[in-house]
C-alpha cells in the first residue's frame, strides 16, 4: 500500500462494539430532530416528528411494516428527500438542505446499483475520481481485500453471485471512508441462507471500517441480528427505540409486541406486580394497575398433556430447533413455542401454563 492510500484507510475503533449494546464511546455522530414529510396536501404525513441520534460506530435499524415511513426517513438523511420540517445534524453540522454528494454519507441501494459495463475494480473506484489513479487503485484493492473479493477485480457484475455483488457495492461505499452508511433493504434480493451470511459480513465490515450504519428493514429477525439499537416505526412515527433485547422483552404497545416477534395479547386486571387473568394470577415485569393488556411470548407458555385438558392443539409447525403450536382454548387461539423433543400432535388435549413474568402494555 502506498503512502497516499494509507492516509485514507480507516482504523478499527479502539473499543469494538458488541452486538446489542450502544458503544461506550458515546460521541454523537448523527442527530435527527423532529423530521416531518407530507407528500400531498391533505394526506397523512409519511413521517411525523421523527427524532433519534446515532453514535460513532453504532448500527441502528429502522424497523416497521411497508408504508410506515422508514425509507422516507432514510432518504431525508441521505439528501434524496427534503423534510418539510426538522433538522439533520452530522457531527454538529446542519446538513438538512445539502445535496447528497455534499453530505459525506455512503448509501447502499437495494439493487446494488453497480455499473454492468465496468469491472469490479472500476466499480469500486468510481467514487474516488478526485484521487490520483495510483491512489485510487490502491484504495480500491484495499477495499476488495477487506470484503474478501481479492482476485475478482477483473470480473463484471453479472459474473458474480448476489452476495458478491452486495460486497462490491459495500466496498464502493466504504472506499470513500464515510462516517455513516445508509442501507435500504440491502439483503432482500438474496436467498435465505445468503441473507444470513451477508448481513453478518456487512456488520463486520462496517465495524472494521469504523463506519456507523442505519439499516431499513421490515424483517425483525434481521434487525435483531445486526443492530445495536432498533427504532420501531408505525404510521410515520418512532413508537419505541432501544436495544433488541429491551424492545423484545419490554414492548410498549401491542403493535411493537406483535411486530417484534410473535406475541399473545391477554386482558387482565393489574394490581402492582400481579395481574389476574383467565390463566390465573400472573407476575408482571413492571408495576401496573387497573385494566391492562398483557404481552405473552410463545416461549413463555408450557404445554402439558392432559386428556381432560381445556385446550386442544389445532396446528403445528416443525422448525428444526423448536416447534410452533397453535392451541385453541375456548374462543382464544394461543401460539406456543416448545423444544423439538416433545411433540404434540394436532388434536391433542393439553393444558396451558404461563411460566414467566408477562409485560403490561401501554
Amino acid at each position: 500500500m502506498n503512502e497516499a492510500a494509507k492516509t485514507l484507510t480507516f482504523k478499527m475503533p479502539a473499543e469494538a462494539t458488541p452486538l446489542g449494546f450502544r458503544p461506550k464511546r458515546a460521541e454523537t455522530l448523527l442527530d435527527v430532530q423532529r423530521l416531518r414529510r407530507v407528500f400531498r396536501e391533505g394526506d397523512a404525513p409519511a413521517v411525523e416528528r421523527v427524532s433519534f441520534d446515532l453514535c460513532e460506530g453504532e448500527m441502528l435499524a429502522l424497523l416497521g411494516p411497508s408504508g410506515c415511513g422508514k425509507t422516507t426517513t432514510l432518504r431525508m438523511i441521505g439528501g434524496f428527500e427534503t423534510p418539510d420540517e426538522g433538522r439533520i445534524l452530522l457531527r454538529g453540522r446542519d446538513i438538512t438542505h445539502l445535496p447528497p454528494e455534499a453530505r459525506g454519507i455512503g448509501f447502499v441501494f437495494q439493487d446494488y446499483a453497480l455499473f454492468p459495463h465496468l469491472r469490479v475494480l472500476d466499480n469500486v473506484k468510481f467514487g474516488l475520481r478526485k484521487l490520483r489513479r495510483s491512489a485510487a487503485d490502491a484504495r480500491a484493492h484495499d477495499m476488495l481485500a477487506l470484503v474478501g473479493l481479492s482476485g475478482l477485480e477483473g470480473r463484471k457484475p453479472h459474473e458474480l453471485s448476489g452476495g458478491q455483488q452486495q460486497r462490491v457495492a459495500l466496498a464502493r461505499t466504504l472506499a470513500g471512508a464515510p462516517p455513516l452508511v445508509l442501507m435500504d433493504e440491502p439483503f432482500s434480493n438474496l436467498d435465505a441462507a445468503m441473507r444470513v451470511e451477508t448481513r453478518q459480513e456487512v456488520r463486520r465490515l462496517l465495524r472494521e471500517a469504523g463506519s456507523a450504519g442505519i439499516l431499513v428493514t421490515h424483517d425483525q429477525e434481521e434487525a435483531m441480528a445486526v443492530a445495536d439499537r432498533i427504532a420501531v416505526m408505525e404510521k410515520g412515527r418512532v413508537v419505541q427505540i432501544g436495544s433488541p433485547d429491551e424492545i423484545y422483552r419490554n414492548p410498549v404497545s401491542a403493535f411493537v409486541a406483535s411486530f417484534m416477534g410473535r406475541s399473545n395479547i391477554l386482558r387482565g386486571t393489574a394490581s402492582g406486580m400481579v395481574a389476574l387473568t383467565e390463566f390465573g394470577s400472573l407476575p408482571l415485569s413492571r408495576a401496573a394497575n387497573g385494566a391492562v393488556a398483557l404481552s405473552v411470548r410463545p416461549e413463555q407458555i408450557m404445554l402439558e398433556p392432559d386428556p381432560d385438558g381445556p385446550a386442544s392443539v389445532v396446528g403445528r409447525e416443525f422448525r428444526g430447533h423448536d416447534q410452533l403450536y397453535w392451541v385453541q382454548e375456548g374462543e382464544r387461539c394461543m401460539q406456543v413455542i416448545s423444544g423439538a423433543g416433545a411433540t404434540f400432535e394436532v388434536g391433542s388435549r393439553v393444558r396451558l401454563r404461563i411460566c414467566d413474568c408477562v409485560v403490561p402494555l401501554g
